[in-house]
């Protein structure tokens, strides 16, 4: 493979490799650039070992990784991961081979080398995104109901990081970030508690499951072994209240609309502590504030 088609946001990200927001997560680095440089070659390679006639990458993909669907010898229709191997990616391939297809893609092999992580998985068919094909509230209930599945506790031992080691990260960033832009519209107040909760919440939890961290609407695909199934995992061990955050943080339009009934009615739905789960949001809330200011009257109103 000589030649290698880029995904959009991959390509973007190449260009765009000193954006502040990249380099803060890692991934504007010398060596992610040297990655995708020799990416034809590990692609070639991968398919010579997965003997796999390998399509054309999804559009427009991420920052970290290139994805495309496959085919082996034997027909199986399968999907190829490539992905850069840094913080945010670790132990994806770990949690599906813990999931077992319940609830999640089933992987059918992994290799993980010094700067690698590579991933063979079935495909959804017809994968089409829960985002394009239900209307909100029965998205709750779907992404509700594979959460519930997803919350085991892997047997000992096992690789999982506690979710506690994010979150401090994530605190960490934000107070650098703050010092370039002290007067960004939040109370000092406010913005000092929902850190401090963030920093602190992990330690209270009364269990400790396996999250996807990131399971939002575009992460669940329709399938034909299930109808809908989790993609995309980035697995902590935690407080199960914290796992359906992100999918909160994305629908903006209706968390900016009313925070306390959609706490409400994700607490009920996923057998949740209400006042827990209202924390989590709030202090997530805050850190993204710096970001995403439509979040700073989110936080205000649910302020502890």
């Amino acid at each position: 493979m000589s030649e290698l088609e880029l995904p959009a946001l991959l390509l973007e990200s190449v260009q765009d490799d000193d954006d502040a927001d990249l380099i803060a997560r890692g991934f504007a680095t010398v060596g992610r650039r040297t990655w995708i440089e020799h990416l034809p070659g590990t692609i070639d390679e991968l398919s010579a070992r997965w003997t796999l006639t390998v399509g054309r990458p999804f559009q427009p993909g991420g920052v970290a990784s290139w994805v495309a669907k496959a085919r082996n010898d034997n027909g199986d229709h399968l999907v190829l991961k490539v992905g850069w191997r840094h913080e945010e990616a670790l132990h994806e391939a770990d949690a599906l081979r813990v999931w077992n297809g319940n609830g999640a893609v089933r992987l059918v092999d992994s290799v993980t080398t010094t700067d690698t992580c590579a991933l063979l998985i079935e495909e959804c068919d017809p994968g089409t995104a829960l985002s394009a094909a239900l209307p909100p509230l029965q998205r709750d209930e779907v992404i509700s109901e594979l959460l519930q599945r997803l919350w085991i506790e892997p047997a000992a031992p096992h690789p999982f990081r506690p979710l506690s080691s994010m979150c401090d990260l994530w605190a960490d960033e934000f107070d650098l970030k703050l010092q370039d832009a002290p007067s960004h519209g939040l109370d000092p107040g406010i913005t000092a508690a929902g850190i401090e909760l963030l920093r602190t919440l992990p330690s209270t939890a009364a269990r400790h499951v396996l999250l996807c961290t990131d399971l939002h609407a575009g992460n669940i695909r329709a399938a034909a072994r299930e109808p809908w199934l989790a993609i995309d995992p980035n697995p902590y061990l935690g407080d199960p209240a914290y796992d359906p955050i992100q999918y909160m943080l994305d629908a903006s339009d209706r968390l900016t609309a009313d925070p306390e009934s959609f706490v409400g009615r994700m607490a009920a739905l996923l057998d949740l502590d209400r006042d827990r789960l209202r924390l989590w949001l709030f202090a997530r809330c805050v850190q993204e504030s710096l970001d995403s200011p439509e979040l700073i009257a989110v936080a205000e109103q649910l302020a502890p």
